[in-house]
């Protein structure tokens, strides 16, 4: 079965005890953005897999209204779906109805979008990947790509692809580089020279991962593991190498990011990052905030990495081991 992955990008505007308390009607919208990017190859699975950005942002927003709602505050949901619609939202967000604050979810806003939040004279912080300086709660992209590639090197692999992937509707003055980042100083510090070769970017999902794993197939010397910014990435160069009649991890290692839940089904390693959990801290900080209390500003969240059964010591290394 092949699933869908949609970039999904979300502001959440919460608005206060007062008004829903005067009656005025509250409005939940959430347009899903159908532009598709990508496929998961998930024939071997028997369960429907959610997209992977669909199924961050849902799992995000349902931690972060767990504890609003539970403090009695209702939230009002806009969702920026394009370059030119994401132009129109900032333009126009002064004009919205008084809020108490907004939350960025999952959307790195740039310095044009940072003037016009400031107009609104309302507290903003943000949660899962903002690069603007609001409160936040996130993980260290730099951290959880390091976590994924000392796993490789501890392996013993030297020669490590990269698929960097890229949101094609972010400017690129916003672009998280975390990620890219730990590729290269993980490479650098184990003293292995750089092939720029090796390094794919494409954009968010299962389909370009599938692609730019078959453009690193065609490199003279293949890598003997991958690197993948996301698990939804992984998954589709998993599927160019089994039609390549590879075998995985016995001939190349691939390692993703985020745990979806296809992840574990598909037995991917990964570097886990707890999703809700960053929700409802984002949650409790804004309720910190607007009760007048002090509160750490940025907090960043442990990630994990989960050893699964698509990474191993390349084949060089086991030959030399069994020897």
């Amino acid at each position: 079965m092949d699933a869908v992955a949609v970039p999904v990008r979300v502001v959440l505007l919460v608005l206060s005890r007062e008004d829903r308390e005067l009656g005025q009607a509250q409005v939940r919208e959430c347009r899903v953005l159908d532009h598709a990017v990508g496929d998961v190859d998930a024939e071997a699975v028997d369960a429907e897999v959610e997209p992977e950005r669909r199924w961050f942002f849902a799992t995000l927003l349902e931690g972060l209204e767990s504890v609003l709602r539970a403090a009695d505050l209702d939230v009002l949901l806009y969702h920026v779906d394009g370059i030119d619609d994401r132009h129109d939202f900032f333009h126009r967000l002064p004009a919205r109805r008084k809020v108490d604050a907004v939350v960025v979810l999952a959307f790195p806003v740039g310095e044009e979008e940072q003037r016009r939040l400031e107009l609104m004279g309302v507290t903003v912080i943000a949660a899962g990947g903002q690069h603007a300086p609001y409160p936040n709660v996130s993980i260290d992209d730099e951290t959880v790509g390091r976590q994924a590639m000392d796993h490789l090197l501890f392996l013993g692999h030297r020669r490590i692809a990269m698929i960097a992937a890229v949101d094609p509707d972010q400017p690129d003055d916003v672009q998280p580089s975390g990620r890219s980042n730990a590729y290269y100083a993980a490479l650098q510090n184990a003293g292995i020279p750089l092939d720029e070769r090796l390094v794919v970017t494409v954009d968010w999902g299962g389909a370009q991962g599938a692609d730019a794993m078959a453009k690193l197939l065609s490199q003279p010397e293949p890598p003997t593991a991958v690197y993948a910014h996301s698990d939804e990435v992984a998954l589709g160069a998993i599927r160019t190498l089994r039609r390549a009649g590879l075998r995985i991890p016995e001939d190349l290692s691939v390692i993703g990011i985020d745990d979806h839940p296809v992840a574990e089904l598909t037995d991917l390693t990964t570097v886990r990052q707890p999703v809700r959990e960053q929700g409802e801290l984002a949650g409790r900080m804004l309720l910190s905030i607007l009760g007048g209390k002090e509160t750490d500003p940025d907090v960043v969240v442990p990630t994990q990495l989960v050893i699964r059964g698509s990474t191993a010591p390349p084949r060089a290394t086991t030959t030399k081991t069994a020897l």
